[in-house]
């Protein structure tokens, strides 16, 4: 006997992603859409049929600050996303990427990716890497940008110089053809190398060709600590030069001096929206950073191969220069306690993960700069680091505001296997149902419809992802269904690798990835690609 639908979510509380209360509601799916939202559909039949009674239904969560890529490749079940109800990631920020590659990035990526992960680097371009994503399958949908260190990198290399004309019009060139090949956009690291040694010029050139096709700029500014007001203002000025639309990445204002700043960014950031700039922002609900150790160096000595780079460091005649550097982190910093070692490459130095550089340091007998110096040139820089420097109150002012959307600067990972090795941020199992259990349930600083509209429509609505982001009939059906009562994070910063409670059921294009609170195996994510609009002329 034939069923009138594959799936049938009856009773829940239905959230469609406008922000509005949820209505008690029954949702149907064929295929991979969702196929009738109405108030009852009892008595109808499906191959699956779940149970929401007491529980909220909602778009799947679209991440637009997402780090997620080979990690697909490494395990495509994308556990630590998918089980916080994540159904798309946003990938390609903060100017990385793991496509376009020159012969030089290629042989280092595809070193690094062996040690960390023993995995093959087979592609070197976008098209590649998507056939790979196809072929290995993944649980979640993939979007992604394309990072502007990668762009320069295959231009000018390492040089710490300002490009010229000509290789601005070769980034540019590049970059339209990854437009073309259906990416969102560009991403900016504009504290890491290569991304750091260009100039805001070069930046607004090639946000003119992301803004032919309707893209995304979204940028890890120049500066988030004492000169964040003056990084706000150059982004700001990219926008409004470019035409680009500018997604302002993990807004933060970093050390206890900078934390006032928060009315004047903010404020900003409701003036030039209302001046006509497209601008949004992105945030996760946590105080603490991570990113590279290595941003602890000055750029000049970070400019060249990675060889060169750790020569210098080595090289005693630099010694004082860049002790001296890191003296004034140090002040910025407040104390080496704040900051963990939270990844490593060897299994030598996998001792030091969990531990702060205070500690670390002390327990070797060293002065903190000449462990962070050592630690650099033992993992040939691959080491990441947390850094406590955040403030609770600001981002309880900056998750209200009105342009800023959740998202989790963070990977799809595991508990188990090579993704389960180090002790990263919790953010990256933690975000989506943080903001649900403390800032919606405990807080009361967001409705329950507020913060699935920053999940969800706002954020597709932003980067121009069709069909997604809405639960309504013609959409597809990434769904997923939550306890409002008990949904939490689980994730602490001494324990990162668990999963969150009271999200019983996630739907990826129809299908159920997570079942009563298991992960089904099911991998039925897609590739999405930037729609190609009619190219507009500035």
């Amino acid at each position: 006997m034939n069923k009138d639908f594959d799936i049938l979510i009856l009773g829940g509380t239905v959230f469609d992603g406008s922000g509005n209360p949820g209505v008690r509601a029954d949702v149907a799916v064929i295929g991979d859409k969702i196929a009738l939202v109405e108030a009852s559909l009892e008595g109808r039949s499906a191959e699956k049929v779940i149970d929401a009674r007491n529980l909220a239904v909602a778009p799947g969560f679209i991440d637009p600050h997402s780090h997620t890529d080979v990690e697909l490749l490494v395990n495509p079940r994308a556990e630590s996303k998918v089980r916080q109800g994540v159904t798309t990631e946003v990938a390609g920020n903060c100017g990385f990427t793991t496509f376009p590659l020159n012969p030089l990035n290629f042989e280092k990526t595809s070193v690094y990716l062996k040690e960390k992960y023993n995995l093959d680097l087979n592609w070197s371009d976008v098209e590649t890497f998507f056939l790979r994503l196809r072929e290995r399958g993944m649980a979640v949908n993939y979007a992604t940008l394309v990072g502007h260190g990668n762009v320069r990198g295959v231009v000018l290399g390492m040089d710490d110089r300002s490009a010229t004309g000509d290789e601005i019009e070769r980034m540019r060139v590049i970059v339209r053809k990854h437009m073309e090949a259906g990416v969102f956009g560009l991403s900016s690291g504009l504290i890491y190398t290569p991304g750091c040694y260009a100039d805001r010029e070069e930046i607004v050139a090639i946000c003119r060709e992301v803004a032919q096709f309707n893209g995304i700029y979204a940028t890890h500014m120049r500066n988030e600590s004492d000169s964040l007001i003056e990084a706000v203002e150059e982004s700001i000025h990219v926008a409004e030069e470019s035409k680009v639309s500018l997604q302002i990445s993990h807004i933060k204002l970093a050390y206890p001096r900078n934390w006032p700043k928060v009315h004047q960014v903010l404020s900003r950031v409701s003036q030039v929206a209302q001046g006509g700039v497209k601008i949004m922002a992105d945030r996760y609900p946590y105080i603490a950073t991570s990113t590279f150790l290595s941003v602890l160096m000055p750029p000049w000595l970070r400019k060249g191969s990675t060889e060169e780079y750790l020569c210098r460091l080595k090289d005693p005649q630099y010694d004082a220069m860049i002790q001296e550097h890191v003296r004034d982190q140090e002040i910025r910093i407040g104390s080496w306690d704040t900051i963990r070692i939270s990844s490593v490459v060897t299994e030598e130095n996998r001792r030091f993960i969990g531990k702060t550089i205070e500690e670390a340091a002390k327990a070797l007998g060293k002065a903190p700069y000449e462990f962070i110096r050592d630690l650099l040139v033992s993992e040939k820089d691959q080491v990441e680091m947390i850094n406590f420097s955040l403030n609770e109150d600001n981002f309880r002012q900056i998750i209200v505001h009105p342009l800023v959307v959740i998202g989790s600067d963070g990977w799809a990972l595991a508990p188990y296997g090579p993704l389960g090795r180090s002790k990263p941020h919790p953010r990256s199992y933690g975000t989506f149902p943080r903001i649900l259990g403390r800032y919606v349930r405990e807080e009361n600083i967001l409705t329950l419809g507020e913060a699935i509209r920053k999940m969800t429509s706002q954020t597709a609505s932003k980067f121009g992802i069709p069909l997604r982001g809405w639960l309504r009939a013609g959409f597809f059906a990434d769904l997923v269904v939550f306890d409002p009562g008990t949904v939490s994070d689980q994730a602490t910063w001494d324990d990162p690798h668990r999963y969150p409670a009271g999200i019983p059921h996630v739907i990826v294009n129809g299908k159920a990835v997570i079942e009563d609170g298991n992960h089904t195996g099911q991998l039925p994510g897609k590739i999405l690609l930037k729609e190609k609009p009619v190219r507009l002329v500035y």
